[in-house]
């Protein structure tokens, strides 16, 4: 199983990268960008039993680790590898 996990800023603390960015694209003609927020992708493949057993180690994961509860939001998707997948 493959875990997709997105760590954002939360809506309340300043992204100091998203802000530059931002500007950069204002700079290049994107004008219409009215704000942008950067975070982390991170892939994770584990073995699990079930999907809800997946779902409650992703959690774990990013609550323990992967994103900080005091600044960041995180949200994820599950996808099942095939069979024949190449690692």
């Amino acid at each position: 199983m493959i875990a997709r996990i997105v760590v954002v800023p939360k809506p309340v603390v300043n992204d100091p990268q998203g802000v530059t960015v931002r500007q950069g694209l204002a700079l290049l003609g994107f004008g219409e960008v009215t704000e942008v927020r950067v975070g982390k992708y991170i892939e994770v493949r584990l073995d699990a039993t079930s999907e809800r057993a997946a779902r409650e180690r992703v959690d774990a994961m990013c609550s323990r680790l992967l994103a900080n509860h005091v600044i960041e939001d995180y949200h994820f998707e599950l996808e099942h590898e095939s069979k024949g997948a190449m690692r």
